[in-house]
């Protein structure tokens, strides 16, 4: 379950080719219809993954240079710069989606080693640069299934699942806001604890859907729940 960021590369631009395929298939009146994210279309989505990409760009410069660039301008050039991009017409989508997706990987190829140990700040604040391929790895995955465009949760791939698992129940485990609960997953022993593990129920099901679930991307009406009982509302995921 490695997040190296030389190793996550390669699966970085597997899922770009992916999310391409996909977007080229979209015509205007596709790119106009909802996605998973409320209030926003997939031209919306398409526009955040392009402009999260040059972000990242921004931090991958940041730890290179050493030099303070945010990853975005303001909350506010950054909404209005998805804005504007989600009424695009298709051509122009894909075409920002290749071009910013080929900045990342030229800036991703540009980091020297010592780059790596860096840290930078992130619209959640704080984080080692070491993180941003998999940041990126995980933009794209999850957005992608927000197309509503025939990618899901079930294919992501293994790993891909269990990361996302770990990394997003270690944020829940340290929020006072998260129910207590007991991840079991894959039919195995392995557990993740957020909270009280006395008073805890036991979710249990695939890492995908466990992390679908808690992200907000499934109603995890396949998960089991034990003793039987509803399942947990999990806080938002941010």
């Amino acid at each position: 379950m490695t997040m190296d960021p030389l190793l996550l590369t390669g699966e970085v631009d597997d899922a770009t080719a992916r999310l391409l395929r996909t977007a080229a298939g979209f015509a205007a009146a596709d790119l106009g219809a909802p996605s998973l994210l409320p209030g926003w279309s997939r031209g919306h989505v398409l526009a955040h993954l392009a402009r999260n990409a040059d972000g990242f760009v921004n931090l991958l410069t940041s730890a290179r240079t050493g030099e303070q660039i945010p990853m975005y301008a303001s909350a506010a050039a950054r909404t209005a710069d998805i804005e504007a991009g989600a009424l695009r017409p298709p051509e122009e989508q894909l075409d920002d989606l290749r071009r910013s997706a080929d900045r990342f990987a030229e800036a991703v190829a540009a980091m020297p080693v010592p780059a790596w140990a860096a840290t930078v700040e992130t619209r959640r604040g704080p984080w080692p640069a070491a993180l941003l391929v998999w940041g990126r790895l995980r933009e794209l995955e999850i957005h992608h299934v927000d197309l509503i465009a025939g990618y899901r949760l079930a294919d992501w791939s293994p790993n891909f699942g269990h990361r996302l698992l770990h990394e997003v129940a270690s944020g829940f485990a340290k929020r006072d806001d998260a129910p207590a609960m007991v991840l079991r997953f894959d039919g195995s022993s392995h557990e993740l604890v957020i909270g009280d593990r006395d008073r805890a129920p036991v979710v249990a099901g695939s890492a995908a859907e466990l992390a679908a679930w808690l992200t907000g991307r499934d109603a995890g009406t396949t998960l089991t729940v034990t003793p039987d009982g509803q399942l947990p509302r999990p806080p938002e995921w941010i």
